[in-house]
């Protein structure tokens, strides 16, 4: 069993990364359904929380269903980072996650997110902050260094649990390569193997199976998995790894009844959260993804981008199902 502060996970959990517009209420409850250990929040800026912006302010909300489920904040000014956290704190999530690891330009010119590798000793500082400032246990989400020259993460590692922190997530890929290039889970290793981490170590970057999952679990010896790009549009992911794990064997892939059911769930939590017609606007940038390698899907893609009612998506939904059906019938 896992423990970050009192909360208690399976032997290896898997996490769904915390990814902006996309890892919303109804995308988490979606991906827990599906076999989610651990889930957070779209990242929030700290500065976005203080000035009580109504976006930032959203991506607060957590639900009972979806725990354990964590609250991610970005920044770069201590005080900043210290209030948001306080101010999460009122939400009672389980835990609160910083993210060190962000790559965009527009965060990190702000000297926040994965700008924030090139100066541990203010890394230190934030999560110190934060740590202080809330009874929450606190995590860290970071990426291995700046650049290939300038790797950090055992420095880092080190340090951040001497402030307190209870896991720390590792991207295992540098700013420097953006989502570019593979992960380089070795300094993963090293970390782990570290006789002064003593806090649960979790892998991410280039999980996209459930072979490669069981194949880094073993090579690597994390204490679990954080999936981001390879959820999106699947949910599945997290059921076909555990099931992988267990028999050795793959589920079967999700039909296309499956695949529309996950889309009318979404669709209706995002529309009861959101409001119908801007949660079904809003759904809009999902279509492609989950129908990802389906073929004859992109007539129906344009039909799904004109739907403004949970009426019209039946309708369209039917109209899939029915052509599906008789498409498969034919391949037989």
């Amino acid at each position: 069993m896992i423990k970050i502060g009192n909360i208690e996970l399976p032997e290896f959990p898997l996490l769904l990364a915390p990814m902006e517009d996309v890892s919303d209420p109804p995308y988490r409850r979606l991906c827990k359904l599906h076999g989610a250990d651990l889930m957070y929040s779209e990242f929030i800026s700290s500065e976005g929380l203080i000035r009580d912006a109504m976006k930032s302010r959203k991506k607060l909300d957590i639900f009972d269903y979806e725990r354990p489920v964590g609250i991610q904040i970005f920044g770069g000014d201590e005080e900043a980072m210290a209030m948001s956290a306080r101010i999460v704190e009122t939400v009672n999530p389980d835990l609160v996650d910083i993210n060190f690891g962000c790559p965009v330009k527009k965060v990190v010119c702000k000297g926040a997110g994965a700008g924030v590798l090139k100066d541990v000793d203010m890394m230190v500082r934030l999560t110190k902050a934060v740590v202080s400032s809330t009874s929450l246990p606190v995590t860290v989400k970071t990426r291995l260094g700046w650049d290939s020259n300038s790797i950090n993460i055992d420095e880092v590692a080190e340090r951040l649990q001497e402030t307190g922190i209870k896991a720390l997530t590792i991207h295992a890929r540098t700013r420097g390569q953006m989502y570019k290039g593979e992960a380089d889970w070795e300094h993963i290793s090293r970390i782990k193997q570290n006789p002064n981490i003593e806090i649960p170590i979790f892998g991410n970057g280039d999980i996209d199976s459930p072979e490669k999952a069981l194949e880094y679990k073993n090579k690597y010896a994390c204490d679990g998995i954080m999936i981001g790009r390879a959820a999106i549009g699947y949910p599945w992911i997290f059921n076909e790894i555990k099931h992988f794990f267990k028999t050795g064997e793959n589920l079967a892939a999700p039909t296309i009844s499956d695949r529309l059911l996950a889309v009318r769930q979404h669709a209706e939590w995002s529309a009861e959260w959101k409001g119908e017609k801007l949660g079904l606007i809003e759904m809009r940038q999902h279509y492609s993804n989950y129908f990802r390698g389906i073929p004859h899907f992109k007539d129906f893609r344009r039909k799904f981008l004109e739907v403004y009612t949970l009426e019209e998506m039946d309708a369209v939904i039917n109209e899939t199902q029915e052509f599906y059906a008789e498409y498969q019938a034919q391949q037989v």
